[in-house]
This record gives C-alpha cells, structure tokens and sequence, in this order.
C-alpha cells in the first residue's frame, strides 16, 4: 500500500542562490492539510514578507529518492 507524504518547505527569494535557505515546516498526511498550514502561517512574522515563498512536495513513505546519486559542481 503506498502511502504519500506531504513536506511543506519556506524557502524565502532572496535573489542570490544559496542552498540551505529553506525551511521544513511540516509533515502532513495530506495536501489539504499542508495548504491549511499555509494559511494558518502567511500571516506571520517573516512568512508575511515572502507569500510565494511556500512549496509542498509530496513523497511516497519507505521510498528511496536520489536513486542515481548526484553531482556537485
């Protein structure tokens, strides 16, 4: 039985390309859930300056990502 996570990161636009920026808000079991986190968090201190700063990302539990490894420039 496949079951989907769903990651709700913060990542500010800062304009420069720095990695390790974002923010893991939360784990949630649905994407609703994740969107009402969303707004619960918009409104807040630091939240309130970057609006479009929210993604979720949804992920399969007991999964491996990063299959073919990766490259660093």
């Amino acid at each position: 039985m496949e079951v989907k996570l769903y990651l709700l990161w913060f990542i500010p636009e800062t304009g420069q390309d720095e990695e390790g920026n974002g923010l893991l808000i939360g784990v949630y079991e649905s994407e609703v859930a994740a969107r009402s986190a969303i707004e619960r968090l918009r409104g807040k201190p630091g939240f309130v300056d970057h609006p479009e700063g929210f993604e979720i990302h949804s992920r399969e539990l007991n999964q491996d990502g990063w299959r073919d490894g990766f490259i660093r420039d």
